[in-house]
């Protein structure tokens, strides 16, 4: 093995293992914190046991309680001093701390019941929340990560005759690439050699395998499934649609949502204030009882309690953490959200405005009919074929699509001439075929006749006479009808089409799906200045643009919130959009609507929850009536129910 060689496949190591260093870290972390809480409960029972069992100081059962608490509350007082001399100090830490250690402090004022127990439970209960959460965090990251899995982690380069296994960031733009069966598509390309079908589940969240073939595009982060190809790369690693995305899904985590940007501002606010009520609670009450000394312990020990149940984790950890799930529910379905605030935003949606050609049809032209007048459909289209043989129009590919044996039947086709505006003409053997409009067919005479089918005509005529027309139109995509129907049942008031397509193919594309609104023979400038009317016009809810991105960008960048079909790979549309579906089904948009309002209504579950039941333990707690183990359940119970509850934003 060469050096060079050696060197990279070392580098592609080091690359990988820090990787998996990073994941077996968070799990390392988590099974240290079970096996320190886990501990300290044992601890904490024999320190009881002690306590019942021997007649000792309250210094001596201080020490004796220390051991568990100190084993699992090091990291919390850590953090609280760290707060503190970052000049953050209110934060859930900096509570804990103080309320933990005001209950051992409390035993030693006159007249006052110790409170060991308690303070190491607390301690101890709240670390258990904590693993709780880590536990969340790690299992909405994994549900992020699995669209890591799309990233490869070699390619086999062909360099001087040689095939070198090295990492995807070494291989140059042009370059040739093999794929073996079983091997991830290491970056975007065209193919030169080999037919295959590919996987694209990680992209897409569709299960259905894609063929490709010599001259087709392939899109890292797809598994070749069957056969070997030779790929020529067109972007290097950076560029690659599997970078992109995993970058897209990585900064997610920046755009806060409305209710995320709250809480964080809640807590900064909210922490200080607690801290003075507390600190109000303890000392106010006995002042002006006249008898300071006796009443100080019970108002100091309800102080505590207060400050334990008004930590705000329950709201800090659960929310955000319901947007990431909701985010890493929809990632697995192929729909990339770019932020929690498009949630927000989704899930206000009243109005979605469809842009037609590539989102609710194909974008592809397809024969849809044949009406011959002197030959059989067979013939017409044999003779149209040769004729579009050399046309660089998406007419011509869809007439030699709808008849492939024109490229091996051997027909002699010369003086082929195109006529701009009117179609090409060519002798086909001996027969002079003229395809193109009716402007054509008036100009050699022949008596042409219109079709009552909606889409593009395309006329033919043999040695100047009519020979017959062929119907040509974009398809329309399966689901699409199904999509505007889900929309309608979701309660989206206004369902719009544009599209720069002449007015009878948007009529009948409209009608198909049952549109009742569309505008069609639009400029990109026109889409744009429709866009922001419609967004002037909602007042009560948000409105969404559909689009296939490539002319639609600024369209989209325009919308409250833009949803691109992905297609696997316009990049345009991935940059501009706020909303990705990977797999192009307008059907998705629905169940994108779908997800955010779920996530929406689990995180205010959570607050409503969280709120009310410190509420109701703070009122509790400033009458005497309410527990230390209240508290804790106040605030730790609630924030592992609030977690576990935001955990099902995972599931969609």
């Amino acid at each position: 093995m060469s050096s060079s060689h050696h060197h990279e496949a070392s580098n592609e190591c080091c690359q990988q293992h820090h990787e998996h260093h990073h994941e077996h870290h968070h799990e390392g972390s988590l099974r240290q914190k079970l096996m320190l809480i886990i501990l300290s409960a044992v601890l904490l029972i024999v320190a009881v046991l002690i306590e019942h069992t021997f007649h000792l100081s309250t210094w001596q059962l201080l020490f004796i309680y220390l051991i568990p608490y100190l084993l699992i509350g090091h990291d919390t007082l850590k953090e609280a001093a760290e707060g503190l001399l970052h000049g953050e100090a209110f934060n859930e830490h900096f509570l804990m701390s103080v309320a933990t250690i005001g209950a051992l402090c409390i035993g030693f004022l006159p007249g006052a019941a110790t409170q060991f127990p308690e303070a190491v439970f607390v301690m101890l209960f709240f670390q258990v929340g904590e693993l709780f959460e880590g536990y969340a965090e790690g299992k909405s990251k994994e549900s992020i990560s699995h669209l890591m899995d799309i990233r490869p982690d070699v390619a086999n380069v062909v360099r001087e005759g040689q095939v070198l296994s090295i990492s995807p960031e070494q291989v140059a733009i042009g370059e040739t690439i093999i794929i073996r069966p079983g091997e991830k598509v290491p970056l975007d390309g065209v193919v030169i050699e080999g037919e295959t079908s590919l996987n694209t589940v990680a992209l897409t969240g569709e299960s259905m395998p894609r063929m490709i073939t010599v001259g087709d595009e392939v899109i890292s982060g797809c598994v070749n499934i069957q056969g070997v190809i030779r790929v020529r790369t067109t972007k290097d690693f950076g560029e690659s649609t599997a970078s992109k995305i995993i970058r897209l899904v990585q900064d997610a985590g920046e755009h806060k949502s409305k209710s995320e940007a709250f809480i964080t501002r809640f807590a900064r606010i909210y922490t200080p204030i607690v801290v003075l009520a507390a600190v109000l609670l303890a000392f106010v009450p006995p002042l002006l009882s006249g008898a300071f000394a006796d009443t100080f312990a019970v108002w100091l020990y309800r102080a505590l309690m207060f400050l334990v149940v008004s930590c705000p984790c329950a709201l800090v950890i659960s929310v955000p953490l319901t947007f990431f799930g909701g985010i890493g529910g929809a990632s697995r379905r192929g729909i990339l959200v770019k932020g929690a605030n498009y949630l927000d935003v989704l899930s206000k949606v009243r109005t979605v405005v469809f842009d037609k050609t590539g989102t609710l049809t194909h974008g592809q032209f397809a024969v849809e009919a044949v009406h011959p007048d002197q030959f059989d459909e067979h013939q017409l289209l044999h003779l149209a074929a040769h004729v579009e043989h050399y046309s660089t129009h998406p007419i011509g590919a869809a007439l030699r699509d709808a008849f492939p044996e024109e490229a091996t039947d051997g027909c002699c086709v010369t003086e082929v001439e195109e006529v701009a505006g009117q179609g090409i003409r060519a002798r086909v053997g001996e027969q002079l075929v003229c395809v193109g409009n009716e402007k054509m067919m008036q100009a050699i005479g022949a008596q042409w006749h219109d079709c009552t089918h909606v889409g593009t005509i395309i006329h033919v005529a043999v040695d100047g006479v009519y020979a017959g027309h062929i119907v040509i139109n974009d398809r329309i995509k399966d689901d699409s009808a199904q999509a505007i129907s889900s929309l309608s049942d979701l309660g989206v008031g206004r369902i719009v089409m544009l599209t720069g397509d002449r007015k009878a193919v948007a009529a009948h594309v409209a009608q198909k799906l049952g549109l009742s609104e569309y505008h069609a023979e639009l400029l990109p400038t026109d889409k744009v200045a429709l866009v922001e009317q419609y967004a002037h016009e909602h007042t009560d809810g948000f409105m969404a643009f559909v689009g296939d991105g490539i002319n639609d960008a600024p369209v989209l960048a325009r919308a409250d919130v833009g949803l691109a079909m992905g297609g696997l790979g316009s990049d345009a549309a991935i940059e501009a959009a706020d909303v990705v579906l990977m797999d192009d089904k307008p059907s998705k948009i629905a169940l994108a609507i779908k997800i955010a309002r779920r996530t929406l209504s689990i995180a205010r579950q959570n607050v409503w929850f969280a709120i009310g039941v410190k509420v109701a333990v703070l009122l509790l707690a400033a009458f005497g009536i309410a527990t230390m183990w209240m508290a804790v359940f106040a605030d730790v119970g609630v924030t592992v129910l609030a977690v576990l509850n935001a955990m099902r934003a995972l599931r969609v």
